[in-house]
C-alpha cells in the first residue's frame, strides 16, 4: 500500500490518499541435480589434471635438491683431499678391527667401533668441518628425515644414541657412499673399488656417492628399497639405529622399478640415470672383497652401469 499526502479542496484539510501497490514475489533459483553433476565433473577432470602435474613438480623439486647436496658432498670431498695429500677419507662401512674387518652397508655413515686408534668410524669426524650441516646428507625423496640426524653428525666418533643401552652406535643413512669401497659384482664376478682421491689410478671407478637404491635387505626381504619413491612403495620406518626409506616388492629377474636416481663422481659432477641402467653389487666378507655375503642380509645395491666400466 502507497499512501500520499492530497489537498481535498482550498481551506480544506489535507487528506491522506492510498494506492494499492502490487508487489512481485520473487523467486530463489537453486542448481539441478544434472547442473550440480555437471560442476562436479568439471571440477574432477581439473583436479586430475593439476593434481599429477603438482606432485610431478614436488618430485622434480626434490630430485633438484637432492642432487644439489650430492654435488656439495663431492665438493667437500675434493677439499678434505686437497688439504690431505690428495687422499679421500677412509670408508666408515666396516665391522672388524685392523685388517681382519669385513665390509658392511654402504649407507653406514657411522660405525659400530673403530677399526683402530688411526680410523675414526664415523664420516663426519672426517667431514664435519666441510659440511656442517648434516641435511647435506640426507636424500629430501626419503619418507622422513632420521629424528637425531644432526646430533650424529656433530657428535661424530663419540655418537650414542640415548634410546639405547649400548654406548656406541652404529648409523645408516639414505645416500650409498662409495670413496675408498669395495664391493663384488655380481654379473661380472669381478670387484668394485671405490675411488681413493681425485687422480684415482684406472682400476678404482670414480663414482662417489648414489641415492640408495637395492634389492632383498633384511629389513624387506624380497623387495626393493630406495630413498626415492618407489611406484606402490610403503614406507620402512626410521628405527634408532637406521634411517626411513621405501620399498616395494619385486624380482629383479622380471622387472626393475621405473625410478631415476642420481650419482656424484670425482669430477664433481652429478649423473641422472634409471633403476633399468644399474649393474647388482653385493656387501664383501672380507677387506680383499671376496667372498660376497649370500643372499639376504645386507642384499643388493645398485650402481650406474657407467661407473663400473
Amino acid at each position: 500500500m502507497s499512501c500520499k499526502l492530497t489537498q481535498i479542496s482550498e481551506g480544506s484539510l489535507i487528506g491522506r490518499r492510498c494506492h494499492p501497490i502490487s508487489v512481485g514475489v520473487g523467486r530463489v533459483r537453486a542448481f539441478t541435480l544434472v547442473e550440480m553433476l555437471v560442476v562436479i565433473s568439471i571440477i574432477s577432470a581439473l583436479m586430475a589434471i593439476v593434481v599429477p602435474s603438482v606432485n610431478l613438480a614436488r618430485r622434480q623439486a626434490r630430485s633438484l635438491v637432492g642432487m644439489q647436496r650430492q654435488r656439495e658432498v663431492g665438493t667437500a670431498l675434493n677439499l678434505f683431499a686437497m688439504d690431505n695429500r690428495d687422499r679421500y677419507p677412509d670408508s666408515v662401512a666396516t665391522v672388524g678391527f685392523d685388517d681382519t674387518f669385513n665390509w658392511s652397508d654402504p649407507t653406514s655413515m657411522t660405525g659400530p667401533r673403530k677399526r683402530s686408534p688411526q680410523f675414526h668410524r664415523s664420516m663426519s669426524a672426517y667431514l664435519g668441518s666441510y659440511v656442517p650441516d648434516a641435511k647435506v646428507m640426507f636424500c629430501p625423496s626419503a619418507p622422513q628425515e632420521h629424528e637425531h640426524l644432526q646430533e650424529i653428525w656433530d657428535a661424530g666418533d663419540d655418537w650414542d644414541n640415548p634410546d639405547t643401552p649400548v654406548s656406541s652406535d652404529p648409523f645408516n643413512g639414505t645416500y650409498c657412499f662409495y670413496w675408498n669401497y669395495i664391493g663384488y659384482l655380481t654379473e661380472t664376478d669381478t670387484l668394485f673399488r671405490g675411488p681413493t682421491g681425485p687422480a684415482s689410478s684406472g682400476r678404482h671407478s670414480k663414482l662417489l656417492m648414489t641415492d640408495y637404491f637395492g634389492y632383498d635387505h633384511w629389513r624387506n626381504p624380497g623387495a626393493f628399497g630406495s630413498c626415492e619413491k618407489l611406484k606402490g612403495a610403503v614406507v620402512v620406518p626410521e628405527t634408532q639405529l637406521l634411517s626411513s626409506y621405501w620399498a616395494v616388492a619385486g624380482d629383479p629377474d622380471i622387472a626393475m622399478p621405473k625410478v631415476k636416481l642420481s650419482a656424484v663422481y670425482t669430477d664433481g659432477h652429478v649423473e641422472r640415470y634409471k633403476a633399468s641402467e644399474t649393474v647388482p653389487m653385493k656387501v664383501s666378507m672380507t677387506p680383499e672383497g671376496i667372498p660376497p655375503y649370500p643372499d639376504g642380509g645386507a642384499g643388493i645395491f645398485y650402481l650406474p652401469r657407467d661407473a663400473v666400466q
